[in-house]
């Protein structure tokens, strides 16, 4: 069954290029949620005034990936216990956060981020922000397959990439 999920984390950049590498990942679409302002722009979400957060679509089928192996991703993409930033990007547009669809992500959410701060896997808490999915809007054409289309630019070569290559050993077994 084709199902949809919607994950911040950060700059969309990063996580775009590593979903849809994955097996079952039919398309992701980098976009803005949970804001205020109908179809924002990029510069409006940067400007922190619209509540929005940079996130990745992901349109994927649970016959080959479930909902938990994507948020196993999630976590691992990113540092949850940074609050409203990733790394040098600043503002609420930076969140982390889980968009859930239906009461059954809501549940897999809570219950994942549960079991990883009883685990201590970070020393610091988890400030990831769980909500249901109120509004999507798909980011400008030029935020699309960001990584794949402007491989030289030095955000892509000093963030995206090293992610994306991490991501790319780790979970080698599940891509494409």
């Amino acid at each position: 069954m084709i199902k949809e999920a919607t994950l911040g984390a950060g700059c969309f950049w990063c996580i775009e290029a590593c979903y849809k590498e994955l097996k079952g990942v039919v398309s992701v679409v980098s976009g803005y949620a949970g804001g205020h302002v109908d179809n924002p722009t990029y510069k409006q979400v940067c400007d922190g005034t619209t509540g929005h957060a940079e996130v990745a679509r992901v349109v994927y089928d649970d016959a080959v990936i479930s909902f938990d192996e994507l948020l196993e991703i999630f976590w691992f993409v990113h540092d949850p216990t940074q609050l409203n930033r990733q790394g040098n990007d600043v503002g609420t547009q930076y969140r982390s956060v889980i968009f859930y669809h239906d009461q059954e992500q809501k549940e897999k959410a809570l219950a994942y981020k549960d079991k990883l701060t009883q685990e201590h896997v970070w020393e610091k808490p988890i400030v990831t922000e769980i909500s249901p999915i109120s509004n999507y809007y798909p980011a400008e054409d030029y935020h699309q397959n960001y990584l794949e289309l402007n491989p030289g630019n030095a955000y892509c070569q000093a963030v995206v990439r090293p992610k994306y290559e991490k991501f790319k050993k780790i979970f080698a077994d599940r891509l494409k």
